[in-house]
């Protein structure tokens, strides 16, 4: 029987173990599961919960007990915890072992793997593109059901250690991609670390206005929407950007000049200031129904956008891409359709 150890029982390691422990018993031989969850947090509330919700066999007192005994070790704890937690492992980690992690950025994480831990394990770098705001009483063995998994093996890593780190992907139903850290960094400082940075910034821009008070009762969906991240956990949120600092500078950097563009042009007396403007949004629509209309190779959409995109829409958008806009030429005597003009009015943003 293969045994895995997760070391923090969070969201992330919540689902692991749930999905594994799922996996292992629909493949049970000779009767028995066909791997061993052990888990081990340094919050016993965590340990017990992920007890309780069955995410884990058993759980260990310390990390020693509970990774010492491993085929597989998953580190799932916060970034900035990662550096300690390979130094703690390493003198008991199991010979010929493989060791994993989920944290949100690589480059980092990957210099802590050839630093501290010992040439007899293989380290295969990873991370889940998936989660919610919530710890592990959000646990879904669900949670990374057609999510993209990032793969970035060390340069010592075996075949046999990432054709065991794949197995996990595959076990829990999620898509391996593989990427170099340093591009895995700079992609995800765009489309994952300044997001939660511009929630946050725009939670404290209106929070700390004196009109807050009265302004928050006139908050709906589209406020909702691009304030959620600032919901996560600041330590997380903060070990992550300390992580990748140049790439979200860089991110952040690029993010200042079309926020200036905006700027520009609401300062602006000249007569194309409406033009720079709907220039502007229309770009920026076109690009985001371009993401939201990719799909698998089943058909299905690639980022779970069903809920917004009715058929009618979704044909507008191909129309446009491979019609050049003639399927939406309005036709001599027809009215303009204003719906989008509205779509964006308070009461529904």
């Amino acid at each position: 029987m293969q045994h895995v150890a997760i070391v923090g029982l969070g969201l992330v390691g919540g689902s692991i173990g749930l999905g594994l422990r799922r996996w292992a018993e629909e493949h049970r031989a000779d009767g028995k599961p066909a791997l061993e969850v052990i888990g081990f947090d340094t919050n016993l509330d965590n340990q017990g919960y992920a007890q309780k919700i069955k995410a884990v066999d058993r759980t260990a007192w310390d990390m020693v007990r509970a990774v010492s005994e491993a085929d597989l070790v998953v580190v799932a704890t916060p970034v900035m915890a990662m550096a300690e937690t390979f130094q703690s492992i390493a003198p008991h980690l199991k010979p010929g072992s493989t060791v994993t992690d989920v944290g949100s950025t690589k480059a980092q994480v990957l210099r802590w793997a050839q630093e501290f831990l010992p040439r007899t394990v293989n380290f295969v770098g990873g991370h889940p593109m998936a989660g919610k705001t919530q710890s592990i009483e959000g646990a879904d063995a669900d949670l990374f059901k057609g999510a993209t998994w990032c793969v970035t093996p060390s340069v010592s890593a075996d075949e046999e250690a990432i054709r065991t780190v794949l197995g996990m992907i595959a076990a829990l139903g999620a898509e391996p991609y593989f990427v170099d850290p340093a591009e895995h960094d700079a992609y995800v400082g765009g489309v994952s670390h300044l997001p939660f940075v511009m929630a946050a910034a725009l939670m404290r821009t209106v929070a700390t206005d004196a009109s807050w008070r009265d302004m928050k009762s006139l908050t709906a969906s589209g406020f909702r929407d691009v304030s959620r991240l600032a919901a996560g956990s600041p330590a997380m949120h903060r070990d992550i950007l300390l992580t990748n600092r140049d790439a979200v500078v860089r991110w952040l950097d690029a993010l200042s000049v079309r926020l200036d563009e905006v700027r520009a042009a609401l300062t602006s007396d000249s007569e194309t200031a409406g033009d720079a403007l709907t220039e502007f949004f229309t770009e920026a629509r076109e690009a985001r129904a371009t993401w939201a209309t990719q799909t698998t190779r089943e058909g299905e959409l690639l980022q779970g956008t069903g809920a917004e995109l009715s058929p009618e829409k979704f044909g507008d958008h191909v129309g446009r891409m491979f019609l050049g806009g003639l399927a939406r030429r309005r036709r001599p005597g027809e009215p303009k359709d204003d719906t989008a003009a509205h779509n964006g009015s308070s009461s529904g943003s």
